[in-house]
């Protein structure tokens, strides 16, 4: 199992790229395996709290650092433009040295960052649109031209280069709240999941998880590497090591410890992240 911090793009000390730069830089020299941003754009914690642009912020981080697997956890790709994501992403793919993985699901706080902006908050138009940004999205990685027509994605004969430096392509978690089993038919179909509890916040103990990856393999036709992402939620809890071992035995590849908790405080979040990854 890898171990990688999922950081928040907002908050006092989290809220600014320089500080994000140094946190990263922090994180690979001590052996964590990758650095995970939220992407909200409207995001609050009861009040209005500083925010970066995360795609501005991996930028950067991908110039400073050598070996830590970067992305987001997750892009809500509803209320994205699949071309515009398609640029960001595989510039920061090929500026990294081919190290981006791209977290996606349906978004959260869909009152402040949907509806605020006149954006779609059903679920199932939501859904539909991640289905066809998702398709759209490697079309444009590949480096072919092509064309789609959705309900909701449209691209005429569009070809962009560069292709992605991954291949077959930049990978590709998908999240989901557990019980619902349609985004993990989702995720069943890309290469990784990101499986969380029904309410916002919450996470799912071992067994739970077990459940999340055997219907994922339920789901699957192809055998090649698949991860299953695990959290430490938004209490930030750190887990014994017998605990992890039971996340990993029920299919978990990677474990984000979830940093939200100290986003405000540099002191008390280089604490934390100098604890180390506990390495099984």
């Amino acid at each position: 199992m890898r171990f990688g911090l999922l950081v928040p793009n907002f908050g006092e000390y989290c809220g600014s790229v320089r500080n994000l730069i140094e946190l990263a830089v922090e994180c690979e020299s001590l052996d964590w395996e990758g650095l995970f941003l939220f992407d909200h754009i409207h995001y609050t914690i009861g009040e209005v709290v500083p925010m970066v642009d995360p795609w501005v912020a991996l930028a950067a981080i991908a110039v400073k650092t050598e070996r830590i697997r970067l992305g987001t956890l997750v892009t809500p790709l509803p209320r994205r433009r699949p071309w515009k994501l398609a640029r960001e992403t595989v510039s920061i793919d090929h500026l990294s040295g081919g190290r981006l993985i791209l977290g996606v699901g349906l978004g959260d706080a869909v009152d402040v960052e949907f509806e605020s902006f006149g954006e779609d908050t059903d679920n199932n138009i939501r859904a539909a649109k991640l289905d066809e940004g998702l398709e759209t999205l490697v079309r444009m990685w590949s480096g072919e031209r092509f064309n789609y027509q959705g309900r909701y994605v449209t691209a005429r004969n569009v070809q962009f280069l560069p292709r992605s430096l991954q291949t077959p392509r930049i990978p590709i978690w998908v999240a989901g709240r557990w019980p619902k089993q349609a985004p993990f038919r989702r995720a069943a179909r890309w290469d990784g999941a990101f499986p969380l509890g029904p309410a916002r916040g919450s996470t799912l103990k071992p067994d739970e998880l077990r459940k999340v990856s055997d219907f994922i393999q339920s789901q699957r036709t192809i055998t090649e590497r698949y991860d299953i992402v695990a959290t430490s939620g938004a209490d930030g809890h750190l887990e014994n090591e017998d605990t992890l071992l039971a996340y990993a035995d029920a299919g978990a590849t990677w474990w984000m410890q979830d940093m939200r908790r100290w986003c405000n405080s540099r002191r008390e979040l280089m604490a934390q992240v100098r604890r180390g990854p506990q390495k099984l």
